[in-house]
């Protein structure tokens, strides 16, 4: 079992990272959606220390920016009130422009992993007005998740493709990509990998709308490991829904004997609780009887503010469910 938290400011010292090495962490993600690799030196250098103090050898992954959609940079937060009138581009919120020609009235706005909603009113295709139903604080680079409306973005941005010159160099083992649609993005990120000398590098296809779960049959022999997202694969389809996704996702992977890893919210009340609650710790318990390989947190560890005792409970939670596994099989025999 692979347990891996995020890098952020939250454990980005060398004495917090060597805390969740010790804890039992095997593995980091670095989200690339906000920072691009050539900035990273300093936390990589703080997880190699971090890493030989421990004597750990983690598996680091980066986070593409991929087909994602994301607000662009904002001067400071915006909120958002409830019930008022946002603009999306035009000198407005900085928004792709491939959503902006794509948006008619009455089309859906789910903003950072769903925090926030709106309804298109009006659009010109260079801006659009929109109702805001679900209000609260946005931020820079905040996901944008527009069910419904069929959009193609590139399978790698430009940045996506500096990041991966650098990966190899930097001890990159695994690259994830985001709202993988097609087995034709896989085979564009390992051609891109071979192209920059680093064919070994793993590929982590991320389940992030329903489009992926559809084709998950065709992408299964091109990823070295699926991912079930849930934060964005929960905007693509009602809440209550997203159980079975995740169940069925996970059945087809032990089919085809993919590994595959459940991420998202696992202990979403640790970004300010020191304990987490019974459901977090049944959803991790869970995951692992379905046979998942590797469970990841993300903003837990990134922002949250107990990242070591947040990891504390993702791996004892996951060790009593693999204890138990063993007494199944026990029994059974």
């Amino acid at each position: 079992m692979e347990y891996y938290g995020t890098l952020g400011p939250s454990c980005q010292d060398a004495e917090t990272l060597s805390a969740l090495f010790r804890e039992g962490m095997t593995g980091i993600r670095l989200n690339l959606s906000h920072v691009g690799l050539d900035r990273c030196a300093e936390w990589l250098d703080h997880l190699r220390q971090a890493a030989q103090e421990a004597t750990a050898h983690p598996q680091l992954l980066i986070d593409l920016q991929g087909p994602e959609l994301r607000i662009g940079l904002l001067d400071e937060p915006v909120r958002l009130q409830e019930g008022g009138i946002t603009q999306l581009g035009g000198g407005g919120i900085p928004v792709p422009e491939i959503l902006l020609r794509a948006l008619s009235p009455g089309a859906e706005l789910l903003l950072d992993d769903g925090m926030l909603l709106l309804r298109t009113e009006r659009c010109t295709g260079e801006m659009a007005f929109c109702t805001i139903l679900r209000g609260g604080v946005l931020r820079s680079r905040k996901s944008i998740a527009a069910p419904g409306l069929r959009l193609h973005p590139p399978t790698l941005t430009d940045s996506d493709y500096q990041n991966l010159k650098l990966a190899k160099q930097c001890g990159v083992t695994g690259v994830m990509l985001p709202f993988v649609r097609d087995a034709e993005d896989l085979l564009t990120l390992r051609q891109a990998l071979s192209a920059v000398g680093a064919p070994e590098i793993q590929i982590f296809a991320k389940l992030e709308n329903c489009t992926g779960l559809i084709c998950l049959p065709e992408l299964l022999p091109h990823a070295d490991q699926i991912v079930i997202a849930r934060g964005d694969l929960g905007n693509h389809m009602p809440l209550w829904e997203l159980p079975a996704a995740q169940k069925d996702a996970a059945a087809a992977c032990r089919r085809a004997g993919r590994p595959f890893m459940v991420v998202t919210q696992l202990l979403y009340s640790m970004h300010q609780a020191a304990v987490p609650t019974r459901a977090e710790v049944s959803d991790i318990f869970n995951a692992v009887l379905d046979g998942a390989s590797a469970l990841m947190l993300t903003g837990e560890t990134a922002v949250g503010a107990y990242p070591v005792e947040a990891m504390r409970y993702l791996v004892k939670t996951a060790g009593q469910a693999l204890a138990y596994l063993e007494r199944e099989k026990g029994e059974g025999t």
